[in-house]
């Protein structure tokens, strides 16, 4: 590092990279064993272009470990009651191991109701009721796969929580609500005293100075400025909007949380938009899609 850039990267893809290579290995060992391959099964409602990435990389990531998937494909005017009958199906259909609906769903569609008809014991997003209860009871479960992910970058970058304060920005149910109870789990990473902030926080920019760890996931980009981060704290960033850019061929451009090039010379670690938190999100579902193929979370 030269002594322009005191920060160090926290580089998703490089750690995500790590982890498949680990999981096509015990793959390989799985078939050579004559044992089951673990079956991911995906299914996608309409042509949202953040969803239609996402679940390609799943797909391409299932190929690249040597794990089965099924992409099932949905119209937007797909009906709950169609929707709900699939889950069904997959849910009886004992050659897929755990299976994803991609949020967000059309706006005629529950996706409360969604989550809640999978089965637990298939649910690799971590999103049912049962995983998100045995989470914060600190029990064997799926857990989110976002939160997950960035569990795993503190843990493999060796970056200390325990007796830190993180300050989480934002209550989501799929980020913000779990990854503060696994940071604060007994354990590490984990073990931290931590503030969960949102619209309704008052006096933020003393509390996000107030953090050794701040976790940001508004979907706000750029909300957070240098004048709300402290010298040497962490910061992971979440966020990822698509702003329209004339400078990219695709014509957007993915934005985090965080104001990048003013927070990161005060940070010890950060997270870049795209190739951090991104990433490990995906590797956490292929990790809980093994688990689930073993049977090792829920025999």
């Amino acid at each position: 590092m030269d002594e322009q850039q005191k920060y160090q990267l926290i580089d998703g893809r490089a750690i995500a990279a790590q982890i498949r290579a680990e999981l096509a290995g015990e793959v390989t060992e799985i078939r050579k064993a004559g044992g089951k391959i673990p079956h991911l099964a995906a299914m996608l409602v309409g042509h949202d272009g953040g969803s239609e990435t996402y679940v390609a990389g799943k797909v391409k990531n299932c190929e690249e470990i040597g794990f089965r998937s099924t992409l099932i494909r949905y119209e937007t005017d797909v009906t709950e009651e169609e929707l709900l009958r699939r889950v069904d199906e997959l849910n009886r259909d004992v050659d897929v191991d755990g299976f994803i609906v991609q949020l967000p769903l059309p706006a005629h569609i529950s996706e409360q109701k969604v989550i809640e008809a999978i089965d637990y014991r298939k649910d690799v997003d971590g999103f049912h009721p049962v995983n998100v209860g045995r989470m914060s009871l600190g029990l064997p479960c799926f857990k989110s796969a976002t939160p997950a992910g960035i569990l795993e970058l503190l843990k493999r970058y060796r970056i200390e929580t325990v007796g830190k304060h993180c300050v989480v920005l934002g209550r989501s149910n799929i980020v913000g609500k779990p990854v503060a109870m696994l940071m604060m789990q007994k354990g590490y990473p984990g073990d931290c005293t931590v503030t969960v902030c949102h619209s309704r926080s008052e006096n933020l920019k003393e509390r996000c100075l107030s953090a050794d760890i701040l976790i940001v996931a508004l979907g706000v980009p750029e909300f957070l400025k240098a004048d709300m981060v402290k010298e040497g704290a962490v910061v992971i960033d979440v966020g990822t909007t698509r702003l329209p850019s004339s400078a990219t061929k695709s014509g957007y451009k993915l934005t985090g949380d965080v104001c990048f090039g003013e927070v990161a010379p005060k940070c010890s670690y950060i997270t870049p938009v795209p190739g951090g938190v991104g990433p490990m999100t995906i590797i956490s579902l292929m990790r809980n899609t093994l688990l689930a193929g073993k049977k090792e979370i829920f025999p």
